[in-house]
């Protein structure tokens, strides 16, 4: 199975129609662009989990930058359907597409509703990246049954240091996560959470408070798993400028804001140290 061979842990599709409830209209007109007469959605999970390890930066940035990884390995799952559906298109997306990728996959079925809004996939638990493959191919898809909600337990919601997460779903603007990537000022408030919080990019808090996260399966993909930047120091940004800085870290996922929120998070931990 191509998918298979291309490090998916899981894999399913979907009418684009049935998608299409999930989606704005903009999203919609936006799909309809890149790939005219859209007709299915498939969507793909790929591990990155490498284990616990000490550093400053969110498990999911340690890595290559999965936007280039997991592209790169849906470009081949495109290619071999492109071999036996001629003239046909498949496009690939990783976070960059207008598909709502977990709506996509909870439609699947490929793994659970988190409360955190993540997909949990036995065994990797909510450590996987999402990936689709957008085509004009009516594909005969294997019968599947929407995912079903997480246990409920409630300790994501209660772990939140930002108190983002309720049963109604995530209030962005407090999440960590996107809090260490934010550009510009800062409120009061919003210092006094990254203060406090101890990882200069991103946030892990809510996946390592979850029961499916226990004992969660490694990662076999070796772009997640060796070669990994653990942390960011101040010596390590010193002198850079935003092209060296580029030049340098440009394969990683935190690299795409530039230097400037990495260096104003390091000085607010060094503030509360």
């Amino acid at each position: 199975m191509a998918f298979a061979a291309a490090g998916a842990a899981a894999w399913g599709g979907l009418p684009f129609s049935e998608l299409a409830a999930d989606m704005t209209a903009e999203a919609v007109r936006k799909a309809e662009e890149l790939c005219p007469n859209p007709q299915t959605v498939l969507v793909a999970a790929f591990p990155y989990y490498a284990g616990e390890r000490a550093g400053n930066l969110s498990l999911y940035a340690r890595g290559l930058d999965y936007h280039t990884v997991v592209t790169g390995r849906l470009n081949t799952i495109c290619n071999f359907l492109s071999k036996k559906y001629k003239n046909s298109r498949f496009l690939p997306g990783a976070d960059n597409s207008p598909l709502p990728e977990r709506q996509a996959a909870w439609r699947c079925g490929i793994g659970l509703r988190g409360k955190n809004g993540l997909v949990i996939v036995p065994p990797y638990g909510t450590y996987v990246f999402l990936g689709t493959i957008l085509t004009d191919v009516v594909l005969e898809l294997p019968e599947c049954t929407p995912a079903p909600d997480c246990v409920g337990c409630g300790r994501c919601l209660s772990a939140c240091p930002g108190g983002a997460l309720g049963e109604d779903g995530v209030e962005v603007c407090r999440c960590l996560s996107e809090l260490t990537q934010k550009k510009g000022e800062l409120t009061a408030a919003e210092e006094a959470l990254l203060k406090a919080h101890p990882l200069i990019w991103g946030c892990d808090t809510c996946q390592q408070a979850c029961p499916y996260n226990a004992q969660p399966a490694l990662s076999p993909l070796p772009e997640f798993r060796e070669g990994l930047v653990d942390g960011l120091s101040v010596a390590d940004l010193e002198g850079l400028t935003n092209r060296t800085f580029r030049e340098k870290y440009g394969d990683r996922s935190f690299a795409w804001r530039g230097p400037a929120p990495l260096r104003r998070n390091l000085s607010l931990r060094d503030e509360q140290g």
